[in-house]
Parts: structure tokens; C-alpha cells; sequence
């Protein structure tokens, strides 16, 4: 069975929206952990928002290492409507979002990433479809936004281990969990 990575940035405070003033310069370790997380991934989930923003800006990027993997990578779209603006490799999902990721999970293949889109992250933890979590949280306090998990998300409990969690010079941290209860094909 493939894993579902949830890969997401997040302020000490727990915000975890587009990063923009909020997100130190990192170094080197920042990349090299994106690296490994995108290596290992053959098909993306995007929600439609993150989809819109980001079809206006990746297919011409040539940023790496993020850049070539994105634009080269399956795509699939949680929306109800079709893709309005065209982008390599995008499909949307065709059935309730929870069965269609159970679904590609069943399938072969690598890691399936989730990449910011909080919400769709959300609404598959919920359902207990996210097997693994790569946290990248900068040691900053933003003090507004968008939170990465609010009240009434609808996430019940649930425990990960720790896999592993490494620093950036910047003092950023790389957390890395497993869940620790089952995940997959039933609830």
C-alpha cells in the first residue's frame, strides 16, 4: 500500500499558509529535505485553491528542486468543477475525495504527496488517510493567519511517532512522524 505524505511549513504558533514574510532564509537543509520528501513521491493531491495559485506560477519556474517535480508529477485535483486553466499531468478527482484516495493508494507506485493544501490535509486525516507528516516549523511567531489545524476541524485524535527531527543552522526544525494506528483502505 502507498503512503499519503502530508509535507507542510508552519510558524511556531501553528500557521501554516503560504509562506511569505514569515519564513526566515533558510540554508542548505531546508532543500536537502525537500529533496528527500519529493523523491520518493509519484502522484501529488492538490485542494482546488492551492491548484489556482499555483498553476500561475510553477509551470514557469524553473526553482529547484521543487520546480521539476511538480511540473512533472501526476497531479490530482480535489474539485468539484473542471480545471479552468490547463497545467501538465493535472486530472481532477472523479469520485468523493476519501474514496479516490483510498483508491490510489491501492495502486502501485510511489509516496503521494500533499503539498500546502491545508484544508484537503485536513479532510484526509479525518478520515485517517495521511500515513506520514514532514513538518518543516521556522522558529518564528507570526501571530496571525491561517491556522494548520483550527478548532472544529473535525480531526479526531491521533498519534505519530517520531521518525526523525533534524535542525537548519537557522534554527528551523525538520519533523518527521509515522501514525502510529492503522491508515488505508477503511476507516
Amino acid at each position: 500500500m502507498r503512503n499519503v505524505v502530508f509535507f507542510q511549513f508552519i510558524s511556531l504558533d501553528g500557521v501554516a499558509e503560504e509562506p511569505g514574510d514569515w519564513f526566515i532564509e533558510d540554508g542548505p537543509e531546508l532543500f536537502e529535505t525537500i529533496e528527500r520528501v519529493i523523491e520518493k513521491q509519484d502522484d501529488v493531491l492538490l485542494g482546488r485553491r492551492t491548484y489556482d495559485y499555483w498553476v500561475g506560477h510553477w509551470p514557469g519556474s524553473d526553482f529547484k528542486p521543487f520546480a521539476p517535480f511538480i511540473n512533472a508529477t501526476r497531479k490530482h485535483v480535489a474539485t468539484s468543477t473542471d480545471l479552468s486553466q490547463p497545467w501538465a499531468n493535472s486530472v481532477r478527482m472523479t469520485s468523493p475525495v476519501a474514496d479516490y484516495v483510498r483508491d490510489l493508494k491501492q495502486g502501485e507506485g510511489g509516496d503521494i504527496g500533499i503539498h500546502g493544501s491545508t484544508t484537503l490535509a485536513r479532510s484526509l486525516l479525518a478520515e485517517r488517510l495521511v500515513d506520514e507528516l514532514r513538518l518543516v516549523m521556522t522558529p518564528t511567531i507570526v501571530g496571525r493567519g491561517y491556522p494548520l489545524f483550527p478548532e472544529g476541524s473535525g480531526i479526531e485524535t491521533q498519534q505519530f511517532d517520531l521518525l526523525d527531527v533534524s535542525t537548519s543552522a537557522k534554527g528551523s526544525l525538520f519533523l518527521h512522524y509515522r501514525a502510529a494506528g492503522p491508515t488505508g483502505s477503511s476507516r
